[in-house]
């Protein structure tokens, strides 16, 4: 379906963070989807993946995840200085400010007209697969979608120790994961961890392993794999419109 698409304005902590709202142009109530970026940003892949998945019938929301460190509308490029930039600035980001944000666009979801009223998820890349996972602990996420999502079992996400390993049994709802067995991000120790920990706090999951490296579903990189994209889409897709179907 077509999409609209827009930019918000939201207030965290005196800090102003902009959301890249899109959402389909038909009048409606659609599920809402907390969406996560890679280090990044918003640049043009994120930017598709997430007009995509509205494209289905959500309303999607993504947040720029530096917004206390980078100015407004920054693309972080994907390169070695980028990529450095974009790690300094996760290392520079205090977790629970990552937690302040995700209540911030859950709440904008929820007064959100075009919302259906109790279903929202989230879904993530990279870092934004490790953001997507703590916004499980959220009470209203209902589904969520972790694609390769980085150091969950080390903690490592921002300043300090991130906490997530050792709050899986929060989970409310269910859990989809998308991992490369060729990504050297997250060996097989820690995609091991991480399935351990969900079934050890009952949590309802899916775990999906592709041969393909990381960041396999960006599409402006030498490690993009359009077989194994279409494929985690074709599984993102049925996932989410099982849990919303109810």
């Amino acid at each position: 379906m077509q999409i609209i698409k827009r930019n918000v304005e939201l207030r965290v902590d005196d800090s102003l963070m902009r959301v890249y709202v899109a959402a389909p142009k038909t009048a409606g109530l659609y599920p809402g989807i907390v969406f996560y970026s890679d280090i990044y940003q918003l640049g043009g892949p994120m930017i598709r993946l997430a007009n995509y998945l509205a494209g289905y019938g959500y309303v999607v929301a993504a947040p720029e995840i530096f917004h206390r460190i980078e100015p407004i509308g920054l693309v972080i490029e994907p390169d070695d200085l980028g990529r450095m930039r974009g790690n300094d600035d996760a290392r520079r980001t205090a977790i629970a400010d990552y937690d302040a944000d995700c209540r911030a666009v859950i709440e904008f979801l929820k007064a959100e007209s075009s919302v259906s009223p109790g279903q929202i998820g989230t879904l993530g890349f990279c870092i934004g697969g490790h953001l997507a996972f703590r916004a499980a602990f959220m009470s209203e996420i209902k589904a969520s979608v972790c694609c390769y999502p980085t150091g969950i079992p080390s903690g490592k996400l921002g300043q300090g120790v991130a906490d997530t390993i050792h709050r899986v049994s929060e989970i409310k709802g269910e859990m989809l994961i998308a991992f490369g067995t060729l990504d050297p991000h997250i060996p097989d120790s820690d995609r091991q961890t991480i399935i351990t920990a969900l079934l050890n706090a009952n949590v309802p999951h899916k775990v999906l392993f592709y041969e393909a490296e990381h960041t396999f579903m960006r599409d402006d990189g030498y490690r993009y794999d359009s077989a194994a994209t279409t494929s985690a889409w074709a599984e993102i897709k049925a996932f989410l419109e099982r849990i919303f179907a109810n």
